[in-house]
């Protein structure tokens, strides 16, 4: 799984729209899933972007976690994290097919609802406008291809 994790002070998705998912303070996930992941790889990346420290303390320090932040998610599918750019026109046959992808991407929003937070979401395979006010800015990458995601 490959995510990218931006710190915001807000962001919504926009389907046709319509508003179909917001916050304020939190996170904006944009979510893809490999061919090899599973429900583990899933519940790995949650524990490990849940417990992640990159919200300020009094100090200025990023030493604070969503949880001590009082912040809410909002993810994203987005199989474009996988895209081969070997040639100018990109390639997405890296990325899991729509029968595997979707359920993985349902299960790890589970597992960050599981952990007491509220997750906003887009829906899988749309059309979707992203809107975010970086906080920071913040981005991290983190992808479980060949890499160990500790808890």
């Amino acid at each position: 799984m490959r995510a990218v994790v931006t710190r915001v002070a807000s962001a919504s998705v926009r389907i046709a729209g319509e508003t179909v998912g917001e916050i304020g303070t939190g996170y904006l996930i944009l979510l893809g899933v490999g061919p090899g992941d599973t429900n583990e790889t899933a519940r790995k990346l949650a524990d490990k972007i849940c417990n992640l420290r990159i919200f300020e303390d009094e100090s200025g320090k990023m030493n604070r976690n969503l949880e001590q932040a009082g912040g809410a998610i909002l993810t994203v599918s987005q199989f474009t994290l996988y895209a081969d750019t070997s040639s100018r026109r990109p390639g997405f046959s890296r990325a899991a097919k729509p029968e595997l992808a979707q359920p993985l991407y349902e299960y790890f929003m589970s597992c960050c609802r599981e952990r007491g937070f509220r997750v906003e979401h887009g829906e899988f395979g749309a059309d979707m406008q992203v809107s975010s006010v970086n906080d920071g800015p913040v981005t991290i990458l983190l992808d479980t291809d060949g890499e160990a995601i500790p808890k």
